[in-house]
């Protein structure tokens, strides 16, 4: 199995392929991006077909040699267990997965789908105690977003935490 992992993931790795690696497990391959949450390394994988994210936390520098066959994959056969999977579907996985190799060969439309939780797992308010508005479509939390583009490109704003299911905003 493959992992295609960001620049910020890549420089913790030590067996890096150099060239971009062909897929040969059936369950195909995924993305990989490091990121920090309240002092803590985490990892988010994301798989390249479907979108699926897996959450990893609390890394330390040694747990990055053994990122694949320590973390990612227990990790991975746990979900599959808790979405119902019989013990020989578990078993017909892990010995699919194969060894995970790295590369950076990345794809930019997953790296967008793996930035959507990074930003949703990063936002606090500078006061803790600040409330955050409910949407004024669907009534759920909002999220603090920076707009991108228009006449409001650079300014913040609340956006709805169900984005792009619910397209509701707040001036901030």
């Amino acid at each position: 199995m493959i992992l295609h992992c960001s620049q910020k993931l890549a420089v913790k790795l030590v067996d890096l392929s150099a060239t971009p690696l062909e897929e040969t497990s059936p369950l195909g391959s995924w993305h990989g991006h490091l990121f920090t949450l309240d002092r803590r390394q985490c990892v988010m994988f994301c798989h390249d077909a479907s979108r699926y994210v897996l959450f990893q936390s609390g890394l330390r520098k040694a747990h990055f040699a053994e990122l694949g066959d320590r973390w990612f994959r227990p990790l991975y056969l746990a979900t599959l267990a808790g979405l119902g999977c019989s013990t020989a579907q578990l078993r017909k996985a892990e010995l699919a997965l194969g060894p995970m190799r790295f590369d950076t060969a990345i794809d930019r439309s997953v790296q967008g789908s793996l930035r959507v939780p990074d930003r949703e797992t990063s936002f606090s308010p500078a006061d803790p105690t600040a409330s955050v508005p409910a949407c004024p479509f669907c009534q759920s939390s909002m999220v603090k977003r920076i707009a991108k583009k228009g006449s409001n490109a650079g300014n913040a704003f609340w956006g709805c935490s169900r984005y792009p299911a619910c397209k509701g905003t707040r001036p901030v």
